[in-house]
This record gives structure tokens, sequence and C-alpha cells, in this order.
């Protein structure tokens, strides 16, 4: 599948237009309970994913989060459209996510959709049904702006050495990547840079700013990819097929051939693959944050942890605590995008990012109501 490089004004959030149903919701209204809280929810091709959260200092803490595998995509690659029990599995979640809403009181939110709802036929249809029987009103954004959250959500972990900046965000039905010059931005200054980036892929601040190269959004992610390549049987040809055809999708990314010094260059990857490689090189039988946010992974750590993937087998993969009873059937189409990624630029590091699309709206929300300080961000 062709991967697209939206025009800017195809960027822009998509919103929903005003129901029409006669069973029409009132929208959740907060109840001011103490000091602002401010929530993000996420609502991807596989999983349904929210944060509620506290400003503090140049940062947040968290109060509250929800994690739900819904698989909103299942079918749509055959269908082009969102099946009715998948629909059922992500309302049933959403309606958590809007008790604890209501439960806390939050002053300030954003929940947003991303690629199954962008592509699905009924995927405007489904935002009018999730009004209708939650009260929740959701936007589907554009894939800029799902890349530009990611990129922002990532600013702590960017090196005042870095000159050149890979963020990878490898989705359940796609993959955004940027590439972002900041060799013209002082190295203290250059997580702020990133951070600066949440007005616009465009935006110009005082001073060197963060240049933008390119950025790319791949119609692949570890649901979208698995689907295409269901009929073949070999575990092992198909990973490699995988991993070779999503190659084949990043040669329109301008940076795609550039020779970047080693020494300058970073890549910072978020997703679940890349925290469940991680995990996994960790031996962690039970998941620690913060064990994992921020690891450097060598080229040579990751191959390995992929290869003893391979050498599980479906069964093994299944069964393995490392990896999670939610993860298992996606883990190889992840790892496949994964070691493109790594194979095709000049570096033999990867930074590790628990974090993505709920922490960047989040820092987004903040940041625009003037509440974080200005850095550090650690």
């Amino acid at each position: 599948m062709t991967p697209e490089r939206p025009q800017r004004g195809d960027a822009v959030a998509l919103p929903v237009e005003p129901d029409d149903g006669s069973r029409k919701a009132e929208p959740l209204t907060p109840v001011n309970r103490g000091p602002a809280l401010y929530a993000a929810l996420d609502l991807g091709t596989n999983s349904c994913r929210m944060l509620i959260a506290q400003p503090r200092g140049s940062q947040f803490t968290v109060t509250d989060s929800f994690s739900k595998t819904v698989q909103l995509g299942a079918g749509l690659e055959a269908s082009g459209r969102l099946s009715r029990s998948s629909m059922a599995r992500t309302i049933q979640a959403l309606r958590i996510c809007q008790k604890k809403l209501e439960k806390h009181g939050v002053s300030r939110m954003r929940l947003v959709a991303t690629e199954a709802c962008r592509r699905a036929r009924n995927g405007r249809d489904f935002m009018h049904q999730v009004r209708r029987e939650t009260g929740l009103s959701l936007e589907i954004i554009g894939p800029e702006e799902e890349a530009r959250l990611a990129v922002i959500s990532c600013a702590p972990l960017v090196s005042p050495r870095t000159e050149q900046l890979l963020v990878v965000d490898i989705g359940g039905g796609s993959t955004e990547l940027v590439w972002i010059d900041l060799s013209a931005v002082p190295p203290e200054d250059r997580a702020r840079s990133i951070m600066r980036l949440r007005t616009g892929f465009d935006a110009q601040g005082e001073g060197p700013s963060a240049r933008v190269v390119d950025w790319i959004s791949v119609k692949l992610g570890v649901a979208t990819l698995k689907d295409q390549f269901g009929d073949v049987e070999d575990d092992g040809a198909r990973f490699a097929l995988m991993s070779w055809f999503f190659e084949e999708q990043l040669a329109s990314f301008s940076p795609y051939h550039k020779q970047a010094r080693r020494d300058g260059f970073q890549i910072i990857g978020t997703s679940g693959t890349v925290t469940t490689v991680a995990a996994s090189w960790l031996g962690l039988r039970r998941y620690d944050r913060a064990k994992v946010d921020g690891l450097q992974m060598t080229s040579a750590q990751i191959d390995g942890v992929i290869r003893d993937y391979l050498q599980l087998g479906p069964e093994g993969r299944r069964t393995d605590p490392r990896i999670g009873r939610d993860r298992h059937a996606l883990i190889m189409s992840g790892a496949a995008i994964l070691q493109a990624l790594m194979r095709s630029w000049p570096t033999e590091r990867l930074s590790v990012a628990d974090r993505g699309l709920r922490e960047g709206l989040l820092y987004a929300q903040m940041s625009a109501d003037g509440v974080l300080e200005e850095g550090p961000y650690l």
C-alpha cells in the first residue's frame, strides 16, 4: 500500500458534526473538584487508551489511566468498514473512560481517533454513535497531527548531542516517521525546540528552531501489516516478507538514503512493539515503565530479541510472559517494522519511549494553557 504524505490542510483535526439522532446525549460536563485535571484519549486501530493527569512543573503526574485492546480495525482491510462487533467492544471501553472522566471531574480533555476511523467508510458514523451512547465527543485527527503529537511527547528523551533526530511511532494501522534537523539549535535548547513544534511542523520560535526535514505516514501498522501477510503459513518467511515490504514503503521518504553521522543521529521509537522488545531484553516478567522508558538498546540487542521471538514460534510467543497475551499476535509484524527501520539508517542505538499520542495531547493542552513551566523536560 502506497504511503501518503498528506497536504497541510489535510492534517487539521476533523471535527465531528452535530448529531441529529433521536438518542442524542448531552456532552460530558466535568465537575470542578480541585486543581485542574487534563485528559487525553487515543482510540487507535488496536487499542483504546486514556490518561488523566495534573500539570507539575515542566511535566505532569498521572492521576488515572486506562488501556484496553479493542481491535477496532479488525476486518477493516477486507471490508473497508468497522464491524459491529469491533464497534461494540470499543463502546464498552469508552463507557469505562467516560465514568473515569466523570469520577475525577476532568476540566480539560482531548479525545481523538486515528487511522482506523480515518480509513473506515463508516468512521464518522461511528463517532456519532459514540457520542449518542457515551456522551464523549471524539475527533478524527489527520496523520500530520498524529505524527506531531508523538514527536512532542518524546521531547524529554532528546539528547543534547543529537543533531539529526528520527521519531518513529508504530501504531496499529499506520506508522509515522518524522526527521528533524537540530543542528542549528544550541544543545541545551534542543528538547525545548521539539516541544515548540506543538503548534505545527512549520512553527518558528525566537532564535534557531528545530527544522522538520520530512515526515511520512505509512499506512502499515502492526495490525494492518499482519493482515496483509496472514496467508503466509511459514513463520520465518512471513516475518522476512513483512520487513522487506515495509522497507519498500520508505522509498519516498526523503531522508531514506541520507548518510548522517552516527555520533549526531538519534532514533526514538514509541510504540507497544518497542517497549515489548525492551521489556523482553530486560527479562521483565512484570512490565516496569521506569526501567523501559528512556532505555537505550543497540541494534544487536534488538536483533537478538527478534531472533528469540522467531525461535519461540507462534505458540511460544503466545505463552511468553514477557510479551503478554494481548500482544503476542502482533509482535512479529511490529518487530518486522522495527528491524526495517534499524536496517535503513546509520545508527547502532534506539531510544525506547514509553510515551506517545496521549502524552503529546497532554503536553499540547497544558502548554497552550500556560500551566507548564519552561523546561527542563526530564
